[in-house]
């Protein structure tokens, strides 16, 4: 049977676990394999043995000027999944940090001046993602939570634009048929990002003293992205 490992590239226990159920749940996949970059190098387990991977977020930031020997050795070990997949050997589907990870891998730049806070957002699909497997399905846009603080200026080289919208122009691209990166956040429903805001109360993704109004615009919000995971899950072959 195929298999995919999910990738955590975040320091708080609480937010990775819950982000490990999500992706779970949305690909369709139990228990789901999966392997916390901070605390376990990608060297330490068979990673090449896996058809699929999925990069969740982190509150690192690749425009980050001053990076700790952890980042830089999450940032490495996740430009080694994107090598992978850019080599057509495995599905990979990098998201929100990851996308600036693999941005800057592929010589495009990542910038600070279109952030998005905690919210949901309707991106539109571009005509490429007509005929993409992931997007294509989804018609015209597609809803989906964002919170970010950068995002890529514009798609990097080999890479084609599926998903932009005003506030954010480079929101999901693809880079040969096997690498998918997206801006936004395809596995988390209301209730995972409303858990999601109170680990990262203080960290600069909405305002604190519109916690309340953001919680409730969240919880009430329809959202997606679950249906990328679904197909991604398809398309690995599980």
């Amino acid at each position: 049977m195929s298999s995919v490992l999910y990738v955590c590239v975040r320091p708080e226990r609480s937010a990775a676990d819950a982000e490990h159920r999500s992706f779970s749940r949305g690909l369709g996949i139990g228990p789901l394999d999966r392997i916390d970059l901070m605390h376990t190098p990608l060297r330490t387990i068979d990673w090449q043995s896996y058809d699929g991977f999925v990069i969740g977020g982190s509150p690192f930031n690749v425009t980050d000027t001053d990076k700790s020997t952890e980042q830089l050795s999450v940032e490495d070990d996740l430009r080694r999944i994107a090598q992978r997949a850019l080599d057509a050997a495995a599905l990979a589907m990098f998201t929100c940090y990851g996308i600036g990870v693999v941005t800057q891998m592929l010589g495009g730049e990542v910038h600070t001046a279109q952030p998005e806070r905690a919210s949901a957002t309707r991106v539109t699909l571009t005509a490429a993602a007509t005929d993409d497997p992931l997007f294509g399905p989804s018609g015209d846009s597609l809803s989906v939570f964002t919170a970010h603080k950068e995002s890529a200026r514009e798609t990097p080289p080999t890479a084609v634009l599926l998903a932009t919208n005003d506030a954010c122009t480079v929101q999901a691209y693809r880079v040969g048929d096997h690498l998918y990166a997206t801006q936004f956040h395809p596995e988390a429903s209301p209730q995972d990002f409303a858990d999601r805001m109170a680990v990262y109360r203080a960290s600069g993704y909405f305002d604190p003293a519109q916690y309340d109004a953001t919680e409730r615009a969240i919880l009430a919000a329809t959202v997606e992205g679950d249906e990328l995971l679904n197909r991604f899950s398809r398309l690995v072959g599980i």
